[in-house]
């Protein structure tokens, strides 16, 4: 596993503090075309995915890992499908763990 440049854990909330940084964030599609796809995070707010996206449809859940742009936006590196049926409130948990007292156990 490649450690040297890891993706932080965010959520809508959280992504301001890693703007031009690598993180990973999971959103529920809410539109999407050729360029872009706006999505909901696990904490209800909503983010713009830049890039391009790959041509299979997306699924109800996408993870999203790439360089924060800024509070609101993130231009992506890979695209993910996490399926229809995804625990939201346990992936925010999540990330709230790996950036508080718990960050030290994250890479």
């Amino acid at each position: 596993m490649d450690t040297s440049s890891p993706a932080a854990f965010v959520n809508g909330e959280l992504l301001r503090m890693f703007v031009g940084r690598k993180v990973r964030v999971v959103v529920q599609v809410i539109q999407s075309d050729a360029g872009s796809l706006i999505g909901k995070s696990t904490d209800d707010r909503q983010i713009v995915i830049k890039g391009s996206p790959p041509t299979r449809p997306f699924t109800k859940y996408v993870e999203i890992i790439g360089i924060a742009d800024s509070n609101q936006s993130i231009h992506a590196d890979i695209w993910s499908n996490f399926g229809d049926n995804f625990d939201a409130q346990n992936y925010n948990q999540l990330c709230q763990l790996a950036n508080g007292e718990y960050k030290h156990l994250f890479i």
